[in-house]
């Protein structure tokens, strides 16, 4: 997706990687920070890292990039973002565009404090959230305990979650694969039945 092989820079840089990588995801350089912070904890879950290591140095990026961000957007206001992020792709789509921007503020007008909280698990929002919140003008004594509460949540959501699966995530290149993969299948086929018969019912009755 983003032409960026993970692994190879976690062998090659280790630590370093993952706070490059996050640490300019957050300011909306197209980034795989989430990526690396998974894959950095699978790693440290096979013992080829440090899983506090990892956790420490992508929560500082993780703030560090965001606060960058907001002092783009505080000093550089909507014109500026709007300049650079149209010519900026993340996920297949600009990553400033008067409607993604107009979006954000009305997650920040509407809900406040919340979006900079859980905007880090919110593909768009992350890239945008210290850039959104400086062009806003919102409070950076406000700003900066939220957003470090959203970065916390965020690394040890992923952290945990991804080095107590190691060991399965490692299977999928062994014996379980297709196992793993054709129960996948079965289930996602059994979704599709469901959702249909449903849909069927659903449209008899009206």
């Amino acid at each position: 997706m983003f032409g960026i092989d993970v692994n190879h820079l976690l062998q090659t840089w280790g630590y370093a990687a993952i706070v490059l990588l996050i640490l300019v995801e957050d300011f909306g350089i197209p980034s795989p920070g989430e990526t690396v912070l998974i894959a950095g904890a699978v790693e440290a879950g096979q013992g080829n890292l440090n899983i506090f290591l990892v956790a420490l140095v992508a929560f500082a990026a993780a703030v560090v990039g965001d606060n960058i961000g907001y002092t783009i957007g505080h000093y550089g206001g909507r014109r500026l973002i709007l300049r650079v992020g149209c010519r900026v792709h993340i996920g297949g789509h600009h990553l400033a565009t008067p409607r993604r921007l107009d979006h954000a503020q009305s997650f920040f007008d509407r809900y406040g404090a919340w979006v900079i909280v859980i905007a880090r698990f919110i593909e768009g929002l992350r890239q945008l959230n210290g850039i959104m919140a400086g062009t806003l003008h919102y409070g950076w004594r406000r700003f900066l305990p939220l957003n470090a509460l959203g970065a916390a949540l965020w690394v040890g959501f992923w952290a945990t979650t991804a080095y107590f699966a190691s060991d399965w995530v490692s299977r999928l290149h062994g014996t379980y694969r297709w196992t793993l993969v054709g129960g996948g299948l079965a289930v996602l086929l059994a979704i599709g039945l469901l959702t249909y018969v449903l849909g069927r019912r659903l449209g008899e009755a009206s």
